[in-house]
């Protein structure tokens, strides 16, 4: 099939006019190289790892979320300098469909959505607020940790919540939780959850749930819609992003850990883990200004 066939089919899936304002000359078709594909990958991210895979299983394209170049670069680094390297070398094309698969019907969100089982769900700017059987926010931590098989923290106790509202990726942003609550929704999933965020919005349950984890179904999802519409080979490349979680108990002695990605236990101290985080913090932070209150030398007595 010829690259420009499957240009044109990958932006009716994601048009570029739906993409952030930051994304516009990012995405696309950002290396165009062989004019013939027999055969095409696709990942979350461009990178060593995932062109490799792509060079491996003889694929011309690879087709990802992120970009493998974002910002403008004046150095190339190692990492970048691989990467080209093994698409020049291999013949692989790469095309980016960033915010605009976002808002795309069946993109990134819908896909979250749905593998998180949510029902009469309906998009609101990037993201999309669906329901949810009644449940605690213990359990609706448990329940997305098992749908996307990652690790997840969570905030706000909660009893009964119904509705939710998903962003895939970096969605724990003020305009996207001003959102939720104008929607009286009770619950809020996304990742890269942020202290500020946490004070201002704890009248919602917020549930972190992994950059990777939260966009990773959208792109497995646009797969058998690929082999549908292009009629050739189409892989998905799975790259986990490494993140592991070690909850531990108060009682050093008694430490119990938990390192195996794709897995969330919870130990019961008194306290959940993420609750003795943010109490930490809290007690690490005042420390810190009163060290800053105090002249030069008495923060040396202090140190002492």
């Amino acid at each position: 099939m010829k690259l420009i066939k499957i240009v044109q089919v990958l932006e009716k899936i994601a048009p570029a006019e739906l993409a952030d304002d930051f994304d516009k000359g990012k995405i696309g078709l950002v290396l165009g190289l062989k004019d013939d594909v027999n055969r095409v990958a696709v990942a979350l991210d461009a990178n060593p790892y995932t062109l490799k895979k792509a060079a491996e299983i003889g694929a011309e394209i690879l087709i990802t979320h992120h970009t493998l170049i974002f910002h403008p670069v004046n150095m190339i680094s190692k990492s970048l300098a691989a990467s080209l390297k093994i698409a020049l070398e291999n013949g692989i094309s790469l095309y980016s469909m960033h915010t605009n698969y976002d808002r795309a019907e069946g993109g990134i969100n819908d896909a979250l959505a749905a593998r998180l089982r949510l029902k009469n769900t309906r998009a609101v700017e990037t993201g999309r607020i669906g329901e949810i059987e009644s449940c605690s926010s213990a359990e609706l931590a448990a329940h997305v940790s098992d749908c996307l098989q990652t690790p997840v923290m969570y905030s706000g106790e909660k009893q009964e919540i119904k509705k939710v509202m998903v962003v895939g990726g970096s969605g724990f942003r003020n305009e996207y939780l001003e959102i939720a609550r104008k929607n009286g929704v009770d619950a809020f999933i996304s990742s890269e959850l942020k202290h500020d965020i946490l004070r201002a919005y704890e009248d919602l349950c917020l549930v972190d749930a992994t950059h990777y984890a939260t966009e990773n179904p959208g792109m497995e999802a646009i797969c058998p819609r690929l082999r549908s519409l292009l009629e050739i080979e189409v892989e998905f490349i799975d790259q986990p992003s490494g993140l592991r979680a070690v909850n531990c108990t108060v009682d050093k002695n008694k430490a119990a850990f938990d390192v195996k990605e794709g897995s969330c236990k919870q130990e019961e101290t008194g306290k959940d883990s993420l609750e003795l985080i943010l109490e930490k913090q809290l007690r690490n932070q005042i420390r810190s200004d009163y060290r800053r209150s105090l002249g030069n030398e008495n923060r040396r007595k202090y140190i002492e």
